[in-house]
């Protein structure tokens, strides 16, 4: 089992940093290049840099008044998510279907079914 997460390429666990404007504020970035790879496939779906997914994300945790002190971890995060409703069946890996056409309403209610309730 561990020889399939071992002999995976090094490169994916390699950290890059990126820089980039939120709100006019210059700030950096530091993921490893498995979370960009991910973040580029999401971003793509809704025809997105990476630098747009993530002001959206920022501006948007922020009117939820979510904590955004540590957005690098909340970006790890949205990758593991993506990643599991895919491996869960609740959305498609076409990256011709846009994330906004999901119904999200309904994944977050099978989600919180599936996770929470007892």
């Amino acid at each position: 089992m561990c020889q399939l997460f071992i002999n995976a390429h090094s490169e994916l666990w390699s950290n890059k940093t990126k820089s980039l404007r939120i709100d006019g504020v210059v700030t950096s970035i530091r993921l490893e290049q498995f979370f960009w790879h991910t973040l580029e496939e999401i971003a793509a779906r809704d025809n997105m840099s990476i630098n747009q997914m993530i002001c959206k994300l920022y501006r948007e945790s922020l009117q939820a008044k979510h904590d955004v002190s540590n957005f690098t971890s909340f970006l790890r995060v949205c990758c593991s998510r993506y990643l599991a409703l895919i491996a869960n069946g609740e959305i498609c890996r076409d990256l011709s279907q846009p994330l906004a056409s999901v119904d999200v309403q309904q994944v977050l209610n099978r989600e919180q079914s599936r996770y929470f309730s007892n």
